[in-house]
């Protein structure tokens, strides 16, 4: 990536319109997605040496880049485009699961990360996660001896089933399993990016076995 991929997206922010998105599109593949797409394509074969579960799809459509466009049809925003990118990593079994974690590239000007985890997963799944650390399962111990934070929503008060004064209760009482960690526009187009990715993504691996172990999923 280049920083032409960071003026894009901060032009795109004051100009959401289909009027300067249309005189820019090429501009957009070629400038934008294209790379974007190699960096995908770069990164695979280092995931999979994570994981052989986790997908890398560099196609340009229905891959593992998120589409620029907007769904608008229950927003009062109508603005048409997203002024971010970003980048999925899911697990294989995305397709016939409603829920599975995986590694996440969001790109923004100033405001970029890499996540990993499982966001808003569906209330069965929560509920085989949340039984995993009740039994203190082999991933959920390594997991915590890697110290990563878990970020995301919780609920106020415990969910149903569970004594407000269980040991992992602020842990049960969340909604979300993520990790994340912030990097720079210059750290995302440095020729060094590729490795930097998979390297925090190997380092937020625990997380990810952890979810996927919990939902039965191979890892």
């Amino acid at each position: 990536m280049t920083p032409e991929v960071f003026r894009f997206l901060t032009e795109l922010r004051a100009n959401n319109n289909r009027e300067w998105f249309s005189a820019n599109k090429e501009r957009y593949e070629t400038k934008v997605r294209a790379p974007i797409l190699q960096f995908i394509s770069d990164v695979g074969p280092k995931l999979q040496k994570i994981s052989g579960a986790i997908v890398a799809d560099p196609r340009p459509t229905g891959g593992s880049l998120f589409r620029i466009y907007r769904d608008t049809r229950f927003s009062k925003d109508k603005s048409p485009y997203k002024t971010h990118l970003g980048a999925h990593f899911f697990h294989e079994s995305a397709k016939r699961a409603p829920s599975v974690p995986g590694f996440y590239l969001h790109i923004a000007p100033g405001e970029s990360f890499i996540a990993a985890g499982i966001w808003r997963p569906d209330p069965a799944a929560l509920g085989k996660v949340r039984e995993a650390i009740t039994r203190n399962s082999d991933d959920w111990k390594t997991f915590r001896r890697s110290k990563l934070p878990i970020e995301g929503d919780s609920l106020k008060r415990p969910p149903k089933g569970y004594a407000a004064d269980h040991p992992e209760i602020e842990n049960l009482k969340r909604t979300d399993f993520v990790t994340s960690v912030r990097v720079s526009d210059k750290e995302m187009c440095s020729d060094a990016f590729v490795k930097t990715f998979a390297d925090e993504c190997k380092r937020m691996a625990p997380l990810v076995r952890f979810v996927s172990k919990s939902l039965g999923l191979a890892w």
